[in-house]
């Protein structure tokens, strides 16, 4: 089975497509999908669909957060560092069960989460 897709409510979906492209790789999906500032539709490597609607006031529950796993506890930093480079306020990346992870609150209105296994 595969994961089809996601579709998050956002304060800001300009910024939220900056923060995905920008920092997690993710590409407008294209076949006539709309990109402005009401609504987008980006794809993952794995060719998931991430779409995002303005929602005005967001307020998703407490445990709410969407994850990217990464390869490497270094990416995580890496990603951490590019993150405070561009002007996030961003925890510093935690040891947690056997994995290094940082939280964040997005610009979108919503928590996203980095992680990687040590291994």
């Amino acid at each position: 089975m595969k994961l089809n897709h996601i579709n998050l409510g956002v304060t800001d979906v300009p910024a939220t497509v900056a923060l995905f492209q920008d920092h997690f790789g993710l590409k407008p999906a294209g076949e006539g999908m709309p990109m402005n500032d009401r609504m987008a539709f980006l794809r993952d490597d794995a060719g998931s669909l991430i779409s995002v609607f303005r929602a005005g006031d967001v307020t998703y529950p407490k445990v709410f957060h969407i994850g990217f796993m990464q390869d490497t506890p270094q990416q995580v930093r890496d990603i951490h560092r590019q993150l405070t480079d561009a002007g996030f306020s961003v925890p510093e990346p935690h040891e947690n069960n056997g994995r290094l992870t940082f939280y964040f609150d997005t610009p979108g209105g919503f928590v996203l989460e980095v992680e990687s296994f040590f291994g």
